[in-house]
């Protein structure tokens, strides 16, 4: 059993709450080609990361209000898309069994994606959100769990933070905020750190002193 305190806990989405996997490989997949680009390298970029630096890093040529139109087309169809998005065992109850004022979700996906995705999952919606529209430099810059960590009121280092993905444990170490990995990312960011499969044996308890206490199996 792992032990942690906190003051806040703050979630990434995709692939820490929700699982929206197929789903996204399929979108990549044909935007993929139809840009004649490497599917495998584009979906090891892209995980974790703002849509708009996905298309950036990959069609470097395009103008940008070709790649602006290219991203909100992209999201669009995500965010249309009303199938292959579930939760990660045990997150909807665990988020809702947290204290409303002390959790945040920091998101690469913009508002109008996030909201879908979480809702189709049954995850809650934390009253603290910055998507994309929010955090000018995405992952794996600390911007985003920075700001999380002030609308909460809190010191970064007094947060906790679940994430899946190289790019966003990155953006959390760098926060200064404890991490958390949520699946089988095994890369040199995750080195050192606990990690869960989902949330089902996941506890927190609030103790007297007013910390969060979080029991990790």
């Amino acid at each position: 059993m792992t032990t942690l305190t906190c003051r806040a806990i703050v979630f990434d989405m995709d692939g820490t709450l929700v699982d929206s996997t197929a789903l996204v490989e399929r979108i990549w997949g044909d935007f993929a080609a139809e840009h004649e680009l490497d599917v495998v390298e584009l979906l090891a970029f892209a995980h974790g990361r703002q849509t708009h630096d996905t298309v950036t890093r990959f069609l470097p040529r395009l103008p940008e209000d070709e790649a602006r139109s290219l991203t909100d087309g992209l999201q669009a169809v995500e965010a249309g898309t009303r199938d292959g998005t579930v939760e990660i065992p045990g997150a909807a109850a665990f988020v809702a069994s947290l204290p409303g004022d002390r959790v945040a979700l920091v998101t690469s996906a913009n508002h109008e994606l996030a909201r879908s995705r979480m809702a189709e999952a049954g995850v809650p919606w934390p009253a603290v959100v910055l998507a994309s529209e929010q955090v000018a430099v995405g992952k794996p810059a600390p911007d985003g769990y920075l700001l999380a960590a002030e609308l909460l009121g809190v010191d970064p280092g007094e947060v906790v933070v679940f994430e899946d993905a190289a790019a966003g444990l990155e953006a959390a170490r760098a926060s200064g905020a404890s991490v958390v990995v949520v699946g089988d990312h095994d890369g040199p960011a995750a080195d050192g750190l606990p990690r869960v499969a989902g949330y089902e044996d996941v506890s927190v308890t609030v103790r007297a002193d007013g910390l969060l206490e979080l029991t990790l199996p």
